[in-house]
């Protein structure tokens, strides 16, 4: 199996003085900033007090921006930063179409020969658009966008 890699940068801050609503605000905004991955851990600091562990790991080149973020949008004083590898699979995108819908469906394989499928996620922000404008169960969604990618790849092999 052949894996992408690249370096990325962790930046981790324990906060436990922000209020719990602003993670959800938080974590879209860093999303939409650049950050390939925002999330946050229950630890407990100095004296045992409850916090989270706020981790955000991106490219060198969206670290000023994103730092910049951390700093206006939460209550910490200091971050830590490291650089690490990350390994990947390849990935592409496909479009497949629901009975209410057109879902982007992301794929992760193996490279090499074969290019063997080892990972499939429809996006999430398409299901949700389409089970809040349809009434339909989100899990209704997804399960649509799988058969739906099962059935043009079967299609694509004939």
């Amino acid at each position: 199996m052949t894996l992408e890699e690249e370096k990325v940068v962790v930046v981790e801050t324990a906060i436990d003085d922000m209020n719990p609503e602003i993670y959800s605000y938080l974590f879209d905004k860093l999303i939409k900033e650049g950050a390939l991955d925002a999330y946050a851990i229950p630890v407990y600091m100095k004296k045992n007090r409850p916090a989270s562990l706020l981790s955000v790991v991106c490219r060198e080149e969206k670290l000023e921006k994103l730092l910049e973020t951390i700093f206006r949008e939460t209550t910490t004083l200091g971050v830590r930063i490291r650089e690490e590898k990350r390994r990947v699979l390849s990935r592409s995108f496909e479009k497949v179409n629901t009975p209410w819908g057109e879902v982007k469906v992301k794929t992760g394989f193996a490279g090499g020969a074969g290019n063997e499928i080892l990972q499939i996620s429809p996006e999430y922000e398409d299901c949700k658009g389409i089970s809040e404008k349809h009434g339909i169960p989100l899990k209704k969604v997804y399960a649509a966008a799988l058969l739906a990618f099962e059935e043009l790849k079967k299609g694509n092999k004939c």
